[in-house]
């Protein structure tokens, strides 16, 4: 910094010097302001995303912020300004040309107030979403200072205004019906593939990364052109390549091994060069359907083992891997995503891959379930297998009136993938809702009321916590995080998730029925049982876990347990209650269907035994813990010593079987 040659102290100085001063206490207040009214405490639900055309409010609770009671402020909607915008220019300009006069009442639920959206934009270039800040003006001076309210005072964006994530992007697409490869790494029978790239791509402002679509078993690779072209109008260079996948799974992966590798080196001759110098070699997506879905896990495999080392690529590469009702033909340690961002989508009523009980080839979770880095799933009802392109056979295989057709499912395909490869490949965070947030309280613009989708997430990061995901100190009375574990539920069971026999038939001597999430060999644990009653699961939080206030949220997952005498007579929605007691014995209690869903009722497909409902379908849950602070609780989220998941009459549902796992604490 002084330019003598040294760094020490001196450069330090300076560069603390050139910070200028530190925010006093009695400055600006960084809150979550935009939020979803609920009808239920905690009556707001803060979140990030908004669809455009959907009521975005500003929500404060006067228990935390008593000077907002029965007042009037102008609330402002900022273009996104990041942090050093902000300390450089605290002038507020509302984006609707002027603020908004809101007036807050006496309590938290007249404190969660609609605002005027007509004026905001939504997608923004290749930009699935606009960023705003939201701003509450507290002294009415136009100025971001002391006293004033802010969602967005960091370099993140207060809230995201998504635009439709079905529409086509900003760019026109150009395809290459079919190129050759002619790549002697490649067998000479499969050496197409169909390339789709914005028209204009030269003209592009740095590179593009690269999708690569593997198709399944009896699939070709033109089949695809729903998501290729999709993908291409939002700025990817995509390529669907013919995969070979009749001799296995080890084939489909050398195929998606060497067309990856043949796409980037071939790039200054394909359609004449067209792309050439704008594919992204270091940001690849994998996608594959079926015995491709497990191709592409694979193909991740060998560059992991060190089996398989591409030419043009590596392991780091590889940004993104999904797969499509993927096969488990090679099982624990081959079909394996390890680390990697993974994420499965799967049609309930798959005919092919079809999740029975009697074959763990077709149970496509397995690959899911190892998992250990940042994963996501959707489950859609009434979507079978060949849903997923465009000309495969119908095997449909759910009940009579619930098929949702091809275009049902690709607009759920098309939406996922987008805020996927926006989210994790781009870091467009207004993505990353719409891979856990339930489908109730967040659907994608184009995809039809009436589609029942279920999501599942885990975010892996080392900041998280667990509290218990039965993977360790497996005795039922004992939490992963070393905490006691109590509970008045019935018939409880702590082991492999995994269906014992080959029959949905609900039996008592098989507690894991419809869990069809693992096989001999593979180590994922969960925790089951069955309630007529008011009845409780406790987990005593250990003190290095007791500071809940430092996480964005408490995460569980929970599936009904299909055919049970229980789930049957419930017939719908599960839901219960989620208690936090602190060390004082305050408790503070928010019933999951407060957030506009529950635990779905499994799709009742038939077969296999007698009853109907297919295999277990997890659905992840996550509460902000700021969330049990809401009116006056006094709760004290620094140290907490209890968790309670309460079931039963005036907790939820009546009845119920249930399977709970991986009870985390979230950073974000």
């Amino acid at each position: 910094m002084n330019q003598d040659g040294i760094v020490d102290g001196g450069d330090l100085g300076s560069l603390l010097g050139l910070w200028g001063d530190c925010p006093g206490t009695d400055s600006y207040q960084p809150t979550q302001l935009a939020a979803v009214a609920l009808s239920t405490f905690p009556y707001a639900n803060y979140v990030q995303s908004f669809n455009v055309g959907s009521t975005v409010r500003v929500g404060v609770d006067p228990a935390a912020i008593p000077a907002i009671l029965n007042a009037t402020h102008a609330v402002y909607i900022i273009a996104n300004r990041s942090a050093a915008d902000w300390a450089s220019d605290p002038v507020l300009v509302d984006v609707r040309g002027t603020s908004e006069a809101v007036a807050f009442g006496s309590t938290i639920e007249t404190c969660i107030l609609p605002l005027t959206t007509t004026a905001l934009t939504a997608a923004n270039g290749t930009q699935i979403a606009t960023g705003y800040d939201l701003v509450v003006d507290m002294n009415d001076n136009g100025v971001l200072d002391s006293g004033d309210l802010i969602d967005g005072a960091g370099d993140d964006a207060g809230f995201w205004y998504v635009g439709s994530l079905n529409a086509a992007g900003p760019y026109a697409v150009t395809t290459i019906a079919s190129y050759d490869t002619n790549d002697t790494e490649i067998p000479s029978t499969y050496q197409l593939e169909r390339i789709y790239y914005p028209t204009n791509v030269q003209s592009i402002d740095g590179k593009l990364p690269l999708v690569v679509i593997s198709h399944g078993n009896g699939h070709q690779y033109s089949w695809y052109d729903y998501i290729g072209t999709h993908l291409a109008s939002w700025g990817y260079i995509v390529m669907s390549h013919q995969n070979n996948t009749g001799p296995g799974i080890e084939t489909a992966s050398t195929t998606t091994l060497a067309h990856t590798d043949a796409i980037i080196s071939q790039q200054a001759t394909i359609g004449g060069g067209a792309f050439n110098g704008k594919l992204d070699a270091d940001r690849i997506i994998w996608i594959g359907h079926s015995r491709g879905g497990e191709g592409v896990v694979r193909a991740y495999d060998r560059i992991f083992d060190g089996t398989y080392t591409p030419t043009n690529y590596t392991l780091s590469d590889i940004k993104v891997v999904s797969s499509i009702a993927p096969t488990d033909f090679l099982g624990t340690n081959s079909a394996n995503p390890h680390a990697v961002p993974y994420f499965l989508i799967y049609g309930a009523a798959d005919g092919d891959v079809c999740g029975c009980p009697d074959n763990d080839i077709a149970d496509s979770f397995n690959l899911f379930e190892r998992s250990i880095g940042e994963r996501a799933s959707m489950y859609v009802h009434g979507a079978d297998h060949n849903d997923f392109n465009c000309c495969g056979i119908n095997d449909f295989s759910g009940p009579s009136g619930t098929a949702i057709g091809n275009a049902g499912a690709q607009s759920v395909a098309k939406a996922w993938w987008l805020a996927i490869v926006k989210w994790q490949v781009e870091g467009q965070a207004a993505g990353k809702e719409y891979l856990w947030r339930q489908y109730e309280d967040l659907r994608p613009i184009g995809v039809a009321s009436t589609i029942i989708a279920d999501l599942d997430y885990r975010d892996p990061s080392a900041d998280n916590a667990v509290i218990d995901d039965f993977q360790t100190n497996t005795s039922t009375g004992l939490s992963s995080s070393g905490g006691t574990v109590t509970f008045t539920v019935s018939n409880v069971v702590e082991a492999l998730m995994n269906d014992a026999n080959t029959a949905f038939t609900w039996i008592a001597s098989d507690p894991w029925n419809g869990m069809t999430r693992g096989r001999t060999g593979d180590a994922m644990r969960g925790f089951v049982f069955d309630f007529t009653g008011p009845t409780t699961v406790e987990y005593e939080v250990v003190p290095a876990l007791a500071d809940f206030s430092q996480y964005e949220y408490l995460s569980l997952r929970a599936a009904q347990g299909t055919r049970h005498p229980q789930t049957v007579a419930l017939n719908g929605t599960l839901t219960f209650t989620v208690t936090l007691i602190d060390s004082h014995g305050v408790s503070s209690a928010i019933n999951i269907g407060a957030y506009g869903g529950g635990v779905q009722r499994p799709y009742q497909r038939t077969g296999f035994g007698t009853g109907a409902g297919w295999q277990n379908e997890f659905e992840v849950l996550r509460i902000r813990p700021s969330d049990f602070r809401a009116g006056s609780t006094g709760v004290d989220l620094t140290n907490i010593a209890k968790v309670v998941l309460s079931f039963g009459a005036g907790a939820g549902s009546e009845k119920g079987r249930v399977a709970i796992d991986d009870i985390m604490l979230d950073k974000n």
